[in-house]
Formats: C-alpha cells, structure tokens, sequence
C-alpha cells in the first residue's frame, strides 16, 4: 500500500463496502453494505441495524474484515482491512452520522433502538493493484 492517504481516498470514493463477521461455528460471513458514513484515523464508522445478524455477530466476536474494490476499464484495484468490529450505541456517534433518509429504515430516528453503529478499526490489510499485491500494517502506514 502506498500511503494511508492513497487508502483512505481510495475508499472514499466506492460506494460499497464488504463486510465479514465469523458466525457462531468460525464461518466468515460476508455482506456489502453502503460505505462508510465517518473515517478517522484507523477507524471506518458504519451505520445498521441492532438486531441485524451481523451485528449479532460482532457482539459474540468481534473480529472482522471490510473490503474495497474499484474494478475499471482496464484496472482492477482492491483493498482488504483486517481488524475488530465494534457495535456502538453511544448516541453522540449516532447523530453524528446520521443522514435524513435513514428514517426510512429506522422509523423512530436517531434514537431508534434497532439504529447502531458499527465501529470498525483496521490494523493490517492486502493490497491488490497492477498485478501485484501487497501486505501490510496499518500503523507502518505513512
């Protein structure tokens, strides 16, 4: 991965994320979901639903992956994150990532009980570009 920067415009730019969780017999599950509403440092914020399995499943275990992809005319780039998932209910977040249409998947807004966020650190990942891939850590990340 060329820098951090390169990564997060990177991922700024797709409109879908995948996500995976491992269920409760060590399976990964894998499910696209819209990108993320906040990135921070290291960490990419999420918005779903409390009762989604998903979310069932961060509970339990809380390790996680999330991928990007932008597959072009002539170019194919991934970038695939590895870390921990968190489900977050801490209504300052809530808000702050909150979008107007949401109303129309939580009917009770902002303070619906069935609204959360996922909190997604990432610590190391692959990056495949040109024909190449690569690992690496996040924090060696310039």
């Amino acid at each position: 991965m060329k820098t951090r920067k390169h990564m997060i415009e990177f991922i700024r730019k797709q409109k879908t994320a995948f996500v995976a969780s491992v269920d409760e017999d060590g399976f990964p599950n894998i499910k696209a979901m819209f990108a993320p509403r906040k990135i921070e440092g290291d960490c990419f914020y999420f918005s779903t639903n409390t009762s989604s399995m998903r979310s069932q499943q961060f509970m339990k275990n809380s390790k996680a992956s999330i991928y990007f992809y932008n597959r072009g005319r002539f170019r194919y780039e991934g970038i695939m994150l590895t870390g921990t998932m968190e489900v977050l209910q801490d209504e300052a977040i809530k808000k702050e990532i909150w979008c107007t249409g949401d109303t129309m998947y939580y009917s009770q807004g902002v303070t619906d009980p069935d609204y959360c966020v996922l909190k997604f650190t990432a610590v190391k990942g692959r990056h495949y570009c040109d024909l190449k891939t690569e690992s690496f850590h996040v924090d060696d990340l310039e």
